[in-house]
């Protein structure tokens, strides 16, 4: 019986890759915060943010349909994602993917 690899699942090739593209997280120029430096939840991992992108692009469900128990709140993986595309990270990733071959 052979094992089934869930297409949305990243290698750890795959991440090896991908993970010095992903833009650095940092106070926002010129935002006003309340919170001091460090409150509130800790950030999702780059990695389960990723995948759970992955898990989108391929079988096409909403955001709000990601399962929670796998990837954690639907809208900070969304607002994720708009950070790192106005990062241009897709972008970079793909001219990678250009690169190689």
């Amino acid at each position: 019986m052979s094992k089934r690899v869930d297409s949305w699942v990243v290698t750890d090739e795959f991440w090896r890759r991908v993970e010095p593209l992903i833009p650095q997280r940092g106070p926002v120029p010129g935002k006003q915060y309340i919170r001091k430096p460090g409150a509130g939840r800790p950030a999702k991992p780059a990695r389960q943010v990723f995948e759970a992108i992955v898990y989108v692009l391929r079988t096409g469900c909403q955001w709000k349909a990601l399962p929670a128990e796998r990837f954690g709140s639907a809208s900070a993986i969304h607002k994720r994602f708009l950070e790192w595309e106005k990062a241009g990270f897709f972008e970079a990733v793909w001219k990678a993917g250009l690169a190689e071959y």
